[in-house]
């Protein structure tokens, strides 16, 4: 059944008590100092809006935090979550199962690529990563090529927050302060290039030989040392990234021509950001395994996991059928309630039509962020799906000044979430967001612009 998707204009709630004291909670990648002393506090949500403690309703240009795809307060899916508890509240995944777990991975294995029929339970992006690094050291190790630990990431990725994931990314912000992290870690060259993409609706031009440099990569360690190469379709976390045209392309070929597993990120892209299930469905490339998290809950409770191609996890059904043969996990690896949300959220997907609507609304989406070119201290714009990232100037010679500025004017002045990255505002609407909320959204982030130039 289709829901109709019309503009929603939310009324301001009453005011929610903040608490006196904000002292104790150290705050995930936030200025905590400025956050206390003007804090942006929220209090309920529900579709397209976030309400403040304060009674404000905000409008949300960001998912939350590229997670709540269907939309927020979606009585579908909490309504599951509360089956689910009272029902089963926690299974143990470690040597026991529940119904919920083996129905949400035929789920999702039936809407990724076919060959990619196997789901390894997580409760984060950063935890999905690290279980792909893990598995594809394990994979060769199983078949007998154990000399194959080295992993390639990409300059400017992110793939989380564990170690294999700072790792392999390449935000320098990310990496500064925690030592020598993984060994036997090299990267790609970013995809991104201003001086050859500025500007661009959806994917560039220019830019698919940067994977040949990967060729240069097994030239300097030998292809024999290299278990895989982890890249995003888009990436998102660094201010949206487009992958060039015949990019993946062409590292399928040379991961193919030397025995290297190919690992997407789709932490972000997954579930219907790009216009389809997975990104990998867009570009047409088959990789070996797929990260996925935020949207396979809406956002609405924990979980992350790990697609992996069938010759993959048959490699490790062998031996003994008592013993274990993948000695990883997680206490909550597909823990009853994520499973929960998770079945109601793909229901939500299919029964609304949204990873279609996305790909519907793309182009005016994209004509939409593209008009605001001509704003003060805009310097490049680039769009794909349902999501933008639009450069600002950089301001008093202080990088990332302006888009926390932009960031505390959007929610404090003009009752609008958007997620910054340093001086890139990214605009990355939930998927039901109706033409009338893409304009009042553009109009909003225009003022917000001019506020802070």
């Amino acid at each position: 059944m289709q829901r109709t998707f019309a503009l929603n204009i939310q009324q301001p709630r009453p005011p929610v008590a903040t608490p006196n004291d904000l002292a104790a909670y150290w705050m995930p990648f936030t200025a905590n100092r400025a956050f206390k002393r003007a804090p942006r506090m929220l209090a309920g949500a529900k579709d397209m809006h976030y309400f403040t403690t304060d009674g404000r309703s905000i409008i949300d240009a960001a998912a939350g935090m590229w997670c709540s795809n269907a939309g927020h307060g979606r009585s579908q899916i909490t309504e599951a979550i509360a089956k689910q508890a009272a029902n089963l509240d926690f299974a143990p995944p470690f040597q026991f199962g529940h119904p919920q777990a083996f129905e949400l991975a035929s789920r999702i294995a039936a809407l990724a690529p076919d060959g990619l029929d196997h789901v390894f339970f997580c409760n984060s992006g950063s935890e999905a990563v690290d279980t792909a690094l893990k598995v594809a050291i394990a994979y060769h190790a199983t078949c007998g090529n154990a000399e194959r630990t080295r992993l390639i990431g990409r300059e400017r990725g992110y793939h989380g927050v564990g170690f294999g994931g700072i790792s392999v990314g390449g935000m320098v912000n990310n990496r500064k302060l925690f030592g020598g992290m993984l060994t036997g870690v090299d990267h790609l060259p970013t995809i991104y290039v201003r001086d050859k993409q500025a500007f661009t609706k959806g994917e560039p031009e220019w830019g698919a030989h940067l994977a040949d440099e990967l060729e240069r990569i097994v030239g300097i360690h030998g292809a024999s040392t290299i278990a895989a190469v982890i890249v995003e379709p888009m990436a998102g976390s660094t201010g949206v990234l487009v992958t060039p045209k015949g990019y993946l392309e062409r590292l399928r070929a040379i991961c193919d021509k030397h025995g290297i597993l190919l690992i997407f990120d789709e932490v972000i892209t997954g579930y219907g950001r790009l216009g389809y299930a997975f990104a990998a469905e867009r570009y047409g490339v088959m990789p070996d395994m797929i990260t996925f998290a935020k949207g396979i809950t809406n956002g609405a409770v924990p979980m992350g996991g790990v697609l992996i191609r069938d010759a993959i996890h048959d490699a490790f059904m062998k031996g003994p059928e008592h013993m274990v043969e993948l000695f990883h996990g997680y206490t909550y690896s597909a823990h009853p309630l994520a499973c929960a949300a998770g079945l109601a959220t793909l229901d939500l997907y299919r029964e609304e039509g949204l990873f279609e609507r996305a790909r519907k609304l793309e182009p005016l989406f994209a004509d939409a962020v593209m008009a605001l070119k001509n704003e003060p201290n805009v310097v490049d714009i680039r769009t794909v799906g349902i999501t933008a990232g639009i450069d600002l100037a950089a301001k008093d010679n202080s990088p990332g000044l302006r888009g926390f500025e932009a960031l505390n004017s959007a929610f404090h002045h003009h009752d609008l979430m958007l997620r910054v990255a340093g001086d890139t505002l990214a605009l990355t609407p939930p998927l039901i967001v109706s033409e009338a909320q893409i304009g009042e959204i553009m109009d909003k982030v225009a003022k917000v612009i001019r506020s802070v130039a």
